[in-house]
């Protein structure tokens, strides 16, 4: 399967992390670093050559590219981490990151299967792949991005990479997952046993607690004086706004109640749902605009716009101003 992969200029941060861990001078290496780190897109071979004259700073260690790996943080990650954190477990999750992986690598590759035990998500071998180092410092982000989310994590029952490795390399992998890895495979695979995606997802994270708190103010904002039911409804339209499509019937549904008694609860604020979706939304977009990982692109995602066109042409509706002029001015309110 061909696909044009690239990663984004956050995740180049992992690699200037695990430098500043080892204090590693790499002065060659860090100009490249800083010039990249800006860029929305970072070509996959640009990121292949940079990672292969970082970890050769460390040769003599086997598989420091799981080192590398290990420094993950939401940060460089970017919305996708935060979408993948909000869920309540480690299925939903499996399914969000394979909903938005195209926000990361540019291109959607990830699977997900189930047999009677187990379940996986696996990519493809494509003419523009990663190769083995750069596939080592993403499975080890992935394992360990979920390591640092569920309590007493359970390791992945396999793993699975598309080249082979020397035997003190297979030694690390395994001695870093907990768990059998396979080389020579036709995809790159995290396998779980099938109970583990009940998981709870306990959101310990505390950038991600920060991004929680500010969606929660914005909400708060939208409908001052808000009962624990009306709670409830702001938590499902939050959710319901990442998945896109945030409609009456869907959160009524979701509510476990009919659309004309959710319009019935709006009512007594003096609100239409139109009209307190799009005050929840424009909230929101305060707070988003203030966290400056989030794209103008990451924003529009965030509020369930199909493209960042239509939120900036909701956004001007709102306030009547464009959103890219009050994050250069710095005014959110």
């Amino acid at each position: 399967m061909a696909s044009v992969i690239r990663v984004t200029g956050a995740w180049t941060g992992l690699l200037k992390d695990w430098l500043d861990q080892q204090k590693l001078e790499a002065e060659t290496l860090r100009p490249q670093l800083a010039r990249w780190s800006t860029q929305d897109n970072v070509p996959v071979e640009v990121w292949r050559r940079m990672l292969a004259d970082g970890l050769a700073l460390a040769r003599h260690r086997p598989a420091p590219e799981l080192e590398v790996g290990a420094c993950v943080t939401p940060r460089h990650v970017g919305v996708l981490g935060y979408l993948v954190l909000a869920t309540d477990t480690l299925g939903e999750a499996m399914l969000a990151y394979q909903r938005y992986e195209t926000l990361f690598y540019g291109t959607s590759l990830a699977e997900i299967g189930n047999t009677e035990s187990e379940a996986e998500i696996r990519w493809p071998a494509s003419d523009n792949e990663l190769g083995q180092q750069a596939d080592g410092v993403a499975i080890a982000a992935l394992v360990t991005f979920l390591r640092r989310q569920i309590d007493q994590p359970p390791p992945p029952s396999g793993i699975s990479f598309l080249h082979d490795v020397d035997s003190q390399t297979a030694r690390a992998y395994e001695t870093f997952f907990g768990c059998p890895v396979t080389w020579n495979d036709r995809y790159v695979r995290v396998r779980f046993p099938l109970e583990y995606l009940g998981l709870p997802m306990p959101r310990r994270d505390p950038t991600l607690r920060r991004l929680l708190d500010r969606q929660a103010r914005a909400m708060l904002q939208a409908l001052p004086q808000s009962s624990e039911s009306d709670r409830q409804m702001q938590r499902v339209v939050l959710r319901m706004l990442s998945d896109g499509e945030p409609t009456l019937a869907r959160a009524a549904a979701a509510m476990h109640m009919s659309p004309r008694t959710l319009q019935r609860r709006l009512a007594r604020h003096g609100l239409s749902w139109q009209q307190w979706l799009d005050r929840s939304r424009e909230q929101l977009a305060h707070q988003y605009l203030e966290d400056p990982s989030l794209t103008l692109a990451d924003i529009a995602l965030l509020l369930g716009f199909s493209e960042q066109s239509a939120f900036n042409r909701a956004y001007r509706r709102w306030t009547g101003r464009s959103p890219g002029r009050d994050r250069r001015q710095g005014f959110t309110g």
